[in-house]
């Protein structure tokens, strides 16, 4: 099995006015995401919500607020899963909810070797 990384990007304003009813069905949505993860045989690794601010740091010295490219969507979470394959990791991110914005996978780099 292999690690992935799966990048929530979505729509910040979605959650920033939204009521608790909204947060509570985004809460429910990745429940029920995690649970999927499993049944579909991949394993959850990790994953975290960020919060709406950015701070980027470009050129070894120059701060910015937001994000580092601005296309009204931003990095809201991730999660860590290990699937079998490409393929695998695919068919569980296409479970993951960002109803704003869509999902980004990435395999997660193992140091001892080189995939470049």
């Amino acid at each position: 099995m292999s690690k992935y990384a799966i990048l929530i990007h979505d729509d910040q304003s979605t959650y920033i006015n939204a009521g608790p009813e909204v947060w509570e069905a985004v809460i429910d949505a990745h429940n029920t995401f995690r649970a999927a993860v499993f049944e579909r045989g991949g394993s959850l690794v990790g994953g975290e919500a960020l919060a709406p601010a950015a701070t980027t740091i470009t050129g070894g010295d120059t701060v910015t607020e937001g994000p580092i490219i601005t296309t009204g969507h931003s990095l809201n979470g991730y999660y860590v899963i290990e699937a079998r394959d490409l393929d695998h990791a695919i068919e569980i991110a296409k479970l993951c909810p960002a109803p704003g914005g869509g999902v980004e996978v990435r395999l997660v780099v193992d140091p001892a070797s080189n995939p470049f």
